[in-house]
Order: structure tokens, then sequence, then C-alpha cells
């Protein structure tokens, strides 16, 4: 994805690339990130709910 496109993009994909490219630069270990990414998916899933609601 090229600068240009990424300025383009929908902010949960310009998120997203930040994110990994933190994570990357960080070199925390993919086994680490998923397992983060499943409590945080988890933890915005509920706020995510409680606003719904």
């Amino acid at each position: 994805m090229t600068k240009n496109t990424l300025d383009q993009a929908p902010e949960h994909i310009k998120l997203a690339v930040d994110l990994i490219m933190l994570l990357e630069q960080n070199e925390v270990p993919a086994e680490q990130v998923l397992a983060a990414l499943e409590i945080v998916q988890a933890d915005f899933a509920k706020k995510l709910d409680t606003e719904i609601s």
C-alpha cells in the first residue's frame, strides 16, 4: 500500500497499518501479538455492546 493509497484508506485500515508497524518495530513475537489481540477484541466487543445497549 503506497503512501497516497494509505492516505485515502478508511480509518480502520490506517489504524491497522499503524498497529502493525508499531508491533513490528518493537519486534513483538507473533504469538504474543495474537494472544493480546484476542484480549483487545473481547474488550472492545464488550464496549461496543455497552454502547449499543
